[in-house]
């Protein structure tokens, strides 16, 4: 079973001093019997006080400010981590079952989410897609393998491309875009056939073969399959999300599982440098040029029996903050 090491700087570097910069990471590794956690070291400028909570999906999400005034806020993540394989689903059971499961469960709490897509403009024609590909005697996992080997070939992996707020619309009209991109295709395409899909963020490691998004922030998305569970499958190197695969958070797309994002106030003009470097546990070469390490933050906090907010509240809260951000 691999053993990883993950360092993740991201450094913002502002045009002049800005105050009040508000904080949310999602850099704490899921802990499951598949990810078991050896050490995080949590590492931020200015050593502010980090208060964690889990979010609606699970994820352990930290939260800090900085009021004091600063030209750079730097946040050094530095994990290891031990990946356990997982068996892959069984085709043994009818598909019809599997099918009638899922149609059973589409109005459960815990599926909803996933099975929404938001709106874009040429939805009819990516639907049209996957009901084409899709046979009648496939089973929910042979048609999201299925799926996810049609974005990895239908779509070019080029970097630079995209960003973070690019539209569905616009990735099927370049046909190209990165690891989120992807991702984000592969859901929509599940959730129209009625499949439970989530977006993954994460990291992929290093194997002897070489895969897209290695030594990077990565992306893939997870499909729910009964008597099974979640299945990761990564339309970027087209391939099942195993143990090369490190798992940050989940959520319905990337902005539920953005790593770092906030607000401050001040001048506009800043640069945002990221940087990862990913290795096997015994790797002697994962130093980062310039790497900094102030005094350690203690986020080791009691996240026991948070609140779980239904929709209506998380849709208050978001007004709430809009409110504030405008003042």
């Amino acid at each position: 079973m691999p053993i990883f090491k993950i360092k993740h700087i991201t450094n913002y570097k502002y045009e002049s001093a800005v105050r009040d910069s508000a904080n949310q990471i999602i850099l704490f590794p899921i802990k499951d019997e598949y990810q078991k956690v050896i050490k995080h070291d949590l590492n931020i400028s200015g050593s502010p006080d980090v208060d964690i909570f889990i979010d609606y999906y699970g994820n352990e999400v930290g939260i800090f400010t900085q009021s004091e005034p600063h030209n750079q806020l730097k946040i050094f993540s530095k994990i290891s981590v031990e990946t356990i394989p997982r068996p892959l689903p069984q085709d043994d059971i009818f598909a019809s079952e599997q099918w009638n499961t899922l149609d059973m469960i589409k109005y459960d709490v815990p599926f909803v989410d996933y099975l929404k897509q938001e709106y874009f403009e040429n939805a009819d024609v990516l639907k049209q897609t996957a009901m084409t590909l899709r046979d009648e005697n496939d089973t929910p996992y042979q048609m999201a393998v299925k799926f996810c080997n049609y974005v990895f070939k239908h779509f070019e992996y080029i970097k630079g491309l995209t960003t973070v707020d690019t539209t569905i619309d616009e990735i099927l009209r370049l046909k190209a875009g990165v690891c989120q991109d992807f991702a984000h295709i592969l859901t929509t395409m599940l959730r129209f056939v009625q499949v439970p899909a989530r977006y993954v963020s994460g990291y992929i490691c290093p194997n002897r073969d070489g895969m897209r998004g290695e030594g990077a922030t990565h992306a893939w998305a997870e499909a729910y399959l009964p008597g099974y569970g979640w299945l990761g499958l990564d339309p970027t190197n087209n391939c099942i999300a195993n143990d090369n695969h490190v798992r940050l958070a989940v959520g319905r797309n990337f902005c539920d599982c953005s790593p770092v994002k906030g607000v401050f106030k001040g001048t506009s003009g800043h640069v945002l440098e990221v940087t990862v470097s990913v290795g096997h546990d015994d790797d002697e070469n994962m130093e980062i040029e310039g790497y900094f390490q102030p005094k350690e933050v203690n986020y080791n906090k009691s996240i026991a029996n948070q609140p779980i907010k239904n929709s209506y509240q998380r849709y208050m809260d978001t007004v709430i903050q809009q409110q504030q951000q405008q003042q």
